[in-house]
């Protein structure tokens, strides 16, 4: 019964760096708490978080990730940890992150007869080319199949994230579907705003293509600027505007010196953004879902994307966006000139777009969620039951 759910949750980011992964953990969390389960997340912290949490979260022992010190790595369990879980008497551990402390907190979970789901939020293994260590993906791949293989349960963003994990054998136990959602109170075409847009330095007749997204080299930002270059090489209308932050701003900045920069921006401010584009871009092969592509078809913005995992269960190629098979400068620039120089079909897919995010809605999906830690609890129970004679 959901009354008997007590859900300890480990994160690697809950709370000190906005990304996908934690936005979707901080709406479970605040789900949870809605449907009267309690919840514990463990998780790295820092001192001044820059956004504010939802729920109860203990802080876990890490140090900053050489190369990328804006992450940090959680360490295993210690006693005091160990004591805080065994305090609280949870009914499932759920974990979202291969890392160090993830794995210590599925150890524990085996020792104490825990029922133990995972979901699966990043490719870490496809992240390894864009900093020279591509020979470390296949070991990569194999210690998250055994991390993933000792689960009762792995939930996954989309399908055809789940056909990719199943082909590379990184998954081949029981999966469920947890979805995104999106608040349409908050990714509306009604933020368009022609004001904000000329403030920025847009004339009216720009065609402002725009990226939303941490600014890090596995997102396929070369990919966008040689886009950009190709697109001014062949004398059309159009400016960059990038929203987010992160490691390779002042690359992007050098890059795409003519690109209004953002920065990091939240509520109304992201809003404004994503409406008072022409044309959204999501260049990355390694999206697990692509939260910022749904927000963007939401907000009535053409999106075009490549064809990989989260993109491909998004849009229906030339229907409600573009999808382009192994992108770069010259693929994406050739479906964006497509949309720039036809700007009636350009609104029919930006209308698509917005009729498909309908379809997506955070209670739903989350309620999804429960489901399945209800299965997986109500499959332990069963199976104790199973054994206790046995045992006798």
């Amino acid at each position: 019964m959901i009354s008997d759910l007590r859900v300890a949750l480990f994160s690697g980011n809950y709370s000190y760096q906005r990304d996908g992964a934690n936005k979707a953990l901080n709406k479970l969390v605040a789900y949870l708490e809605r449907q009267g389960i309690p919840v514990l997340v463990f998780s790295p912290t820092v001192k001044s978080a820059p956004f504010e949490h939802d729920g109860t979260l203990v802080s876990a022992p890490s140090f900053a990730i050489p190369g990328r010190s804006e992450y940090r790595l959680g360490l295993p369990l210690n006693a005091k940890l160990k004591r805080d879980i065994l305090a609280f008497a949870p009914s499932l551990i759920h974990l979202s992150a291969p890392d160090w402390l993830n794995h210590s907190a599925l150890s524990f979970a085996e020792r104490e007869n825990i029922p133990r789901v995972a979901s699966f939020h990043t490719r870490f293994d496809t992240y390894l080319d864009h900093y020279g260590l591509g020979w470390l993906a296949g070991r990569c791949r194999d210690r998250m199949a055994a991390f993933y293989g000792r689960c009762d349960e792995v939930f996954v963003p989309c399908q055809s994230m789940a056909d990719a994990l199943r082909e590379e054998g990184i998954l081949d136990g029981p999966t469920k579907r947890w979805g995104r959602g999106i608040d349409h109170g908050r990714f509306s075409r009604e933020y368009r705003d022609m004001d904000w847009r000329r403030a920025q330095g847009f004339k009216d007749t720009d065609v402002v293509v725009s990226f939303v997204g941490r600014l890090v080299r596995e997102k396929g930002l070369c990919h966008f600027a040689d886009m950009m270059d190709q697109l001014h090489s062949r004398g059309l209308p159009v400016k960059a505007l990038i929203v987010g932050d992160g490691p390779e701003k002042t690359t992007v900045a050098k890059r795409l010196p003519g690109a209004v920069m953002t920065g990091h921006v939240s509520g109304t401010d992201l809003s404004r953004a994503y409406a008072s584009s022409d044309l959204f871009i999501n260049p990355s092969l390694t999206e697990t879902f692509g939260n910022v592509t749904l927000e963007a078809m939401a907000s009535g913005v053409a999106a075009i994307c490549a064809e990989a995992t989260g993109s491909a269960d998004l849009i229906e190629h030339n229907l409600n966006g573009l999808l382009v098979e192994k992108p770069n400068g010259t693929l994406l620039a050739n479906a964006a000139a497509r949309l720039i120089e036809s700007p009636d079909h350009r609104e029919k897919l930006a209308y698509a777009g917005r009729q498909t995010s309908h379809h997506y809605d955070w209670d739903s999906v989350l309620a999804e969620v429960v489901e399945g830690y209800l299965d997986v609890v109500g499959l332990a129970e069963s199976d104790q039951r199973h054994r206790a004679p046995l045992a006798a």
